[in-house]
């Protein structure tokens, strides 16, 4: 089956305003792709940048998204192990753009084969509840947003922190204090603390049942992760410690985390996400589905992975519930509450709604 043609657009979703450490986002610089064959069969991708995470904008994803279908025209599109070396072979890096043409060649695959993608990768359907986020605010209006989402049902609440160690214990004493104990909190302090700050947080903390905490420090402050395990009550959960399962490796082997927090913006796609998932089990560390602002589109291919992924335990899949203010998606994952659902159509069952691509920057290859 060969790659005919790529279609690539500038997939910007509008959004409510969301703060974590590291800055805010206004809108989801997203890129959708479509990559067509020559069997009538075409794949669906997307990836969203998260510039100060990841270090990719929607722009550099636009233009390496040209040079990757310049590279991939005429080529077997059901060799995915070939095609997604080429990408690696071609730039290193760039994992959030390469992870939009990761998803189309499973859709594709899974397409070809008849099958759900989640079917296609031997996977299962399971309960799958996400948690969901409070950015960062002052400690009332985060503990009235916990209130909320409590009325609504969550059971599990993210909360973002990193901005302020003392003020961050704030937030969370009035979150506890507002909305009880039933409800699981899980921290993301989003690399914004120091080790200082770290172990004075998270110490503090521990009083409040805290499920984790995800990426306290700095990645360049790996090597005193082992030392922050030993004197932090909170378990730990390496986010931006681990990009492909090399780091994973590292992270496990040095003592480094309780939990893993996969994201395909991160890492690249499915093909290494599944390194990493395994690595991550065969040492007894669970792991998280997690995202950046993904619409609908990607949500359902990482919710196919799920399926498929016995080892991902947490699920932070709440990202097109975090403010967003067009749905460009038709088909794909529907919520119930905060479980998610999606179809047994053949791939991964979501595509881009034709009416909003109409309004979005295009560039055919």
């Amino acid at each position: 089956m060969i790659i005919t043609s790529v279609d690539i657009y500038r997939f910007s979703i509008p959004m409510e305003p969301f703060t974590i450490a590291t800055g805010t986002m206004n809108y989801a610089q997203n890129v959708f792709i479509r990559v067509h064959t020559n069997a009538g069969i075409y794949g669906v991708g997307e990836c969203s940048a998260f510039p100060m995470i990841v270090g990719e904008t929607q722009d550099t994803c636009l233009m390496m998204a040209k040079e990757f279908a310049r590279l991939w025209k005429g080529a077997n599109a059901l060799d995915i192990a070939a095609r997604l070396q080429q990408l690696d072979d071609f730039t290193a890096g760039n994992t959030t753009i390469k992870s939009a043409f990761d998803i189309a060649l499973h859709d594709i695959a899974a397409k070809n084969a008849e099958l759900p993608l989640y079917k296609y990768l031997n996977g299962h359907k399971r309960i799958v509840e996400t948690d969901i986020t409070i950015g960062i605010n002052t400690p009332v209006k985060m503990a009235g947003k916990a209130k909320e989402f409590k009325t609504l049902g969550a059971n599990f609440i993210k909360v973002k922190l990193g901005k302020n160690a003392a003020e961050d214990v704030e937030r969370i004493r009035h979150i506890r204090e507002t909305i009880g104990y039933a409800i699981k909190l899980r921290l993301d302090a989003n690399q914004g603390w120091s080790f200082d700050d770290a172990v004075f947080a998270l110490q503090a903390l521990g009083k409040y049942e805290i499920e984790f905490c995800e990426q306290p420090m700095r990645t360049w402050y790996d090597d005193k992760l082992p030392a922050l395990m030993r004197l932090s009550p909170v378990k730990i959960m390496a986010d931006e410690s681990v990009y492909n399962h090399h780091d994973a490796r590292r992270q496990i082997e040095s003592n480094s985390c309780h939990y893993i927090n996969i994201k395909m913006a991160k890492c690249g796609g499915i093909a290494e996400a599944r390194r990493i998932h395994d690595i991550a089990e065969q040492k007894g560390i669970p792991c998280m589905m997690g995202g950046m602002l993904e619409s609908r589109i990607a949500l359902s291919a990482k919710l196919h992975f799920v399926y498929a992924s016995p080892n991902i335990k947490f699920y932070d899949m709440d990202t097109c519930m975090l403010g967003h203010l067009a749905d460009p998606c038709t088909g794909g994952v529907t919520y119930d509450g905060y479980q998610l659902n999606i179809s047994d159509q053949p791939g991964i069952g979501a595509d881009a709604d034709e009416q909003f691509l109409k309004g979005c920057e295009r560039y055919s290859i």
